[in-house]
């Protein structure tokens, strides 16, 4: 692949030169881990558009406010990465990157679920930890590939029954939210079979009274016994 890394001590915007490489696929603007490096890019020009081959956009860990309507035309598109950033909303192009199957939008300030990202059908993995989303729309069922969804650390206070027809999930991460209670056809989460993989799927952090935390803790068979011993009373 066609990659570019851009490093140095403090990247305030993309060099012009990148946007004539038109054959780039992987363009890496983020900080060295180890180095601890700050870098404070605002905004992503809306030049990024011309860069039309990108199948991977590395972009965390700056000081991004805004995603350009033009990021909805990287039609090749696989993976992004917007997390460590200070977004709170993102454009309703972004909806158009049917090919992305991998987004990370953890640690920024986001209060919802942006609804574009409920139109990416080949999503497998999305991790909005650390914001401050307090609901989950409806047409999360519209993401039927998703095999991961990260949300540890929001405010969500109840999850919809939408969530129960991501049949493909085996990796959900709830804890510390003020969750309450679940839906009642969590149960039918197989593939979040925790009984087995502690790290398939956490409460931790959360009020739940229905079903309570010990009850959460048996897996998916033991919540759906909960639920349907309910119905028998």
């Amino acid at each position: 692949k066609k990659k570019l890394k851009i490093s140095g001590r403090e990247l305030l915007s993309v060099p012009t030169q990148v946007f004539g490489l038109e054959q780039l696929q992987v363009l890496e603007m983020s900080p060295e881990r180890e180095s601890c490096l700050r870098y404070r890019m605002e905004q992503l020009p809306q030049e990024i558009s011309r860069l039309r081959n990108l199948t991977c956009l590395y972009v965390d860990s700056n000081n991004l406010k805004k995603i350009p309507a033009e990021i909805g035309t990287l039609s090749h598109l696989e993976r992004l990465t917007l997390s460590n950033n200070n977004l709170s909303s993102l454009p309703a192009e972004m909806g158009a990157l049917q090919r992305l199957h991998s987004l990370h939008l953890a640690n920024n300030s986001l209060t919802e679920l942006p609804a574009p990202l409920c139109q990416l059908r080949s999503l497998t993995f999305l991790d909005v930890s650390d914001n401050k989303i307090d609901t989950i729309p409806s047409s999360i069922r519209h993401l039927e590939k998703l095999e991961t969804l990260l949300l540890l650390f929001n405010s969500l206070e109840s999850l919809p029954e939408d969530v129960c027809l991501l049949r493909n999930l085996h990796t959900l991460w709830l804890g510390n939210n003020h969750l309450r209670s679940l839906p009642a056809a969590f149960g039918e989460l197989m593939n979040l079979d925790w009984g087995y993989n502690y790290c398939s799927c956490n409460f931790e952090g959360n009020p739940l009274d229905s079903p309570p935390l010990e009850v959460c803790s048996r897996g998916p068979e033991g919540i759906r016994d909960y639920f349907s011993s309910l119905h028998r009373i």
